[in-house]
């Protein structure tokens, strides 16, 4: 007994014109656009102005190496980024889903966002960065951090694009695999540092059609002081909760805090549960338990004195009706910020 497609594929050939081959088959997989890794590479600059513009990248994994007085913009979100032997360049970087890795590179300048970052055998880096785990130096003297500070129109959804949050960052929380005793082989860049005097805007034509601001207020990613040392002992911990306007409120009682003259301190967005809102809330608790399947929270720590009182006027006028909690008071305020983010680090494994 024959098989019905081993008849038909035989009746297909036999109807098939004589001379003319069979076509193979065509998959899916075979009509992807191959990928070039040379568009994904810059390799062997010396004195130039590059980049990559919005849409250019789009989640590949991209190669800088042996660039020398070079000017590089990457205007898009990447899967991981790698530079090597690189000296006196300014480097921008969009968001990246995984890891940048700077390997034996001196004397450079960068702004950038990513999920791990890391330094081996470098010296003389300055970097305003982005970053969701704790940032690491190995072999490494005379790196210097700032916060990142950058904005321009299709940032936001880069970031998205990445799976990165723009409220984890651990940018000034470093961790030495290689200390040497009675050194200190990284700082932190002055807080008063603009960003534009250490990593300028592109000035050729195509890369400055990207509509670029480094003002502090536009930046994409909240700028905080992280653990330089605060000028007051009164903190105050505000926890918004998901919802349609959370990101937008969340940045709303930031730049409204700072423009009263309190310090952001750090912000964090992570998903709790009962338990964990037990811990940080308290007897409050019960009254934010229904709102946490909504989604992750955000959190943010004020500094400055009178930053309770200053922040619960703010959340009363401009925010009334929001559900949120804000620290009951300056003598409570530390515990809080000690429970919230004690609990978020542990569970993003920082």
């Amino acid at each position: 007994m024959g098989c019905f497609f081993s008849k038909r594929r035989k009746a297909e050939k036999e109807s098939q014109p004589e001379g003319e081959e069979e076509r193979p088959k065509q998959y899916s997989w075979d009509q992807r656009e191959k990928v070039d890794p040379k568009d994904y590479m810059f390799s062997g600059l010396k004195d130039e102005t590059v980049g990559r513009l919005p849409g250019q990248v789009a989640g590949q994994q991209f190669l800088i190496q042996d660039c020398e007085n070079c000017n590089i913009y990457i205007f898009d979100h990447s899967a991981t980024i790698t530079i090597d032997d690189c000296a006196n360049c300014v480097i921008f970087l969009g968001p990246v889903k995984g890891s940048v890795f700077f390997r034996n590179c001196r004397d450079c300048k960068c702004t950038l966002a990513c999920q791990q970052f890391r330094v081996r055998d470098c010296r003389k880096l300055e970097v305003f960065l982005c970053c969701a785990t704790q940032p690491i130096i190995e072999s490494s003297t005379n790196i210097r951090f700032g916060c990142f500070q950058w904005y321009y129109p299709e940032l936001a959804l880069q970031f998205k694009d990445a799976g990165l949050s723009i409220f984890n960052n651990t940018w000034s929380n470093i961790h030495d695999f290689t200390p040497v005793s009675g050194e200190l082989n990284w700082s932190l860049l002055p807080e008063g540092a603009v960003v534009q005097d250490h990593v300028p805007l592109p000035a050729t034509e195509e890369l400055k059609a990207v509509r670029i601001s480094t003002e502090a207020n536009r930046s994409i990613v909240p700028v905080s002081r992280g653990q330089r040392p605060k000028n007051s002992d009164e903190s105050c911990l505000v926890v918004l909760f998901a919802g349609d306007y959370t990101i937008a409120n969340a940045r709303k009682l930031i730049d409204e805090m700072v423009g009263k003259g309190f310090f952001l301190v750090q912000t964090k967005e992570v998903s709790m549960k009962a338990e964990d809102a037990q811990r940080v809330f308290g007897e409050k608790a019960p009254d934010f338990l229904p709102l946490l399947s909504k989604g992750p929270v955000i959190a943010l720590e004020f500094s400055g004195d009178g930053a309770v009182e200053g922040c619960h006027l703010i959340v009363n006028e401009i925010f009334n009706g929001t559900k949120m909690f804000v620290s009951e008071s300056k003598e409570t305020a530390s515990g809080d910020v000690d429970s919230f983010y004690n609990f978020a680090d542990i569970q993003m494994g920082i």
